[in-house]
């Protein structure tokens, strides 16, 4: 038989699997858009085949899906040809009939038919099985082969949190990774946390002359979601910004208009200089909210993405029955607390840093008047339900997620815990930034500055 097909034995298939152009088609229809069920009704397979596919590849399709070229053999044109074959046709009249060259057709008799009877017997789902099987070519991932690269790209997206002098931030404990999404309202692991696309684009920047030090933000993608795929381990998705363990859409939430919010505070009223985001000292803040009425204030400068963290602890008498019926808020982000802790974070900076504060519309700030008078640092509000007003504070609370997740107590972490946090993301990369760090972004505009005053950047 060997001598018959040209190609040695193969092993049996057992049970009739779905041929691969029906799994491109179902990865098709996810790409518009359906879920997994949808989809593979769509392509004839079962729910449960359509959610393994898309639970194998986590989300993502494991191959091209372009169409095949001309000169490839499709199912339907095996059957055609092996009904031509019962008929009796020769391979000049089937060559004619399927549209291929005579040499295709006699090649495709000769290596794909069946050979289980002791003689070549041409059956289409045996061909296309075999012409699959054979068309793979498996391939030796970059990460698997070059292990100072799986090093470099496993640091980025693992490696630890440190204050600025390097010591060492732990972070909260945390549990075992179960094969699902990201622990709901849980603690999640504090770690560098660089994107893939950040690592992608910072590898030429840090290794300008050794070329084997080059992997696209793809390629990682595909380690860390497509089960088999590069040298990753799977839970190192928590690492990732979002920490889902299959692609899917994130809804955004929406904010509510305020009483506090006074004509001469809208947005509308912001100097033009904010927009194009050329003149550094601008910037938007906002809450990122914990459990029992914890909270971290968050600050991101408009044209470096620099970001500093408001420290909000609870206030003394907190829980406590002598807590005055009425009296200020004791929860970290009452309007005086936050007043006062966002001037005591903002005196930090030099005068040129200190230009105007973009805020949602969340009552924390409704101190802002008394705020403008005490620190000269004027407060805008976004319109309502517009995010995209906000949109560098939006992304930055987006990070910070990664280390403060929803449903966690907040008021746990020190002011020196906060530091390292905003330490780890002023030393990220930024695309925006062309690939270099806010905190470098920042001292360039400093150095190109009249020295009025001195910024930690960390």
């Amino acid at each position: 038989m060997t001598q018959l097909t040209g190609r040695g034995p193969m092993r049996s298939p057992g049970a009739p699997s779905h041929r691969r152009e029906v799994e491109r088609g179902f990865w098709r229809e996810i790409a518009k858009g359906l879920l997994a069920e949808e989809a593979a009704e769509v392509v004839g397979a079962s729910q449960a085949v359509g959610a393994q596919w898309f639970r194998h590849g986590g989300g993502m399709s494991p191959f091209d899906l372009k169409a095949f070229s001309g000169r490839y053999l499709t199912f339907a044109e095996r059957e055609e040809i092996a009904l031509l074959k019962a008929q009796g046709a020769g391979v000049r009249a089937i060559a004619r009939e399927v549209g291929h060259s005579p040499s295709t057709i006699s090649r495709e008799l000769r290596r794909n038919a069946a050979t289980r009877g002791g003689k070549l017997e041409y059956r289409a789902s045996v061909a296309q099985w075999k012409a699959e099987l054979v068309a793979r070519r498996p391939k030796t991932a970059k990460l698997v082969a070059n292990e100072p690269l799986r090093a470099y790209v496993q640091e980025r997206l693992a490696g630890q949190v440190t204050r600025p002098d390097g010591t060492v931030v732990l972070g909260p404990p945390v549990g075992t990774w179960s094969g699902r999404n990201k622990p709901h309202r849980k603690d999640r692991a504090w770690v560098s946390g660089w994107s893939p696309e950040q690592i992608a684009n910072r590898l030429p920047i840090d290794f300008p002359d050794d070329e084997s030090m080059r992997i696209s933000h793809e390629a990682i993608y595909q380690a860390l979601y497509i089960e088999g795929r590069g040298a990753l381990k799977r839970e190192l998705i928590l690492c990732l910004r979002t920490g889902r363990a299959l692609r899917a859409p994130r809804a955004r939430s929406r904010r509510k208009t305020w009483a506090h919010v006074t004509p001469e505070a809208l947005i509308s009223e912001r100097p033009a200089e904010v927009e194009d985001r050329a003149v550094p000292g601008h910037w938007e803040g906002d809450l990122i909210i914990g459990l029992e009425r914890s909270a971290i204030g968050t600050l991101v400068e408009r044209t470096t993405r620099y970001t500093m963290l408001v420290h909000l602890p609870r206030e003394e008498g907190w829980r406590h029955k002598g807590a005055v019926k009425n009296g200020p808020a004791l929860a970290g982000y009452g309007a005086i607390t936050m007043k006062n802790r966002l001037a005591e974070t903002m005196s930090t900076l030099p005068e040129q840093l200190r230009r105007s504060i973009t805020w949602d519309r969340g009552k924390e700030m409704s101190a802002h008047a008394q705020f403008k008078v005490e620190t000269g640092i004027p407060v805008f509000f976004a319109d309502p339900h517009s995010p995209w007003q906000r949109a560098t504070n939006e992304n930055g609370n987006g990070l910070l997620r990664q280390y403060f997740p929803k449903g966690t107590d907040l008021s746990r972490w020190s002011a020196e815990d906060l530091d390292a946090v905003a330490h780890a993301l002023n030393t990220r990369p930024r695309k925006v930034l062309d690939w270099k760090t806010p905190a470098e972004a920042l001292d360039q505009h400093l150095r190109s500055s009249p020295p009025t005053g001195v910024a930690s950047t960390g």
